[in-house]
């Protein structure tokens, strides 16, 4: 497995964890604006593996506006290139924006 992090943060990160079977973006503490390059490159890398993507939230303590708009980028890039993409343990506020935009098939618990 490959790891790579995306940011050196104590607030607050992104990291893709390449597996065999998916790319996993791992999400914790803050995310917000500061973190875009970090995003972008979770972003990039996920997909071009061409296999699933999971995004783990379990540990996201406080998203802003640019977090979601992270989150619903994966997820619409995911359906545009026929890839799932599964939002794992989203906390409550993650869950509620997702079911907001019409994309709680992409939430899991």
């Amino acid at each position: 497995m490959t790891v790579t992090l995306t940011s050196g943060t104590q607030t607050g990160g992104i990291a893709l964890l390449e597996r065999p079977d998916c790319s996993v973006v791992d999400m914790w503490g803050e995310i917000d604006i500061t973190l875009r390059n970090e995003a972008g490159a979770a972003l990039a890398g996920a997909f071009e593996r061409d296999l699933p993507v999971v995004v783990d939230t379990s540990r996201v303590t406080f998203i802003d506006s640019a977090g979601i708009a992270f989150l619903v980028q994966l997820c619409r890039i995911g359906q545009e290139e026929g890839l799932e993409v599964t939002v794992r343990c989203p906390p409550p506020a993650v869950e509620d924006v997702l079911r907001m935009l019409d994309l709680e098939g992409a939430a899991t618990a």
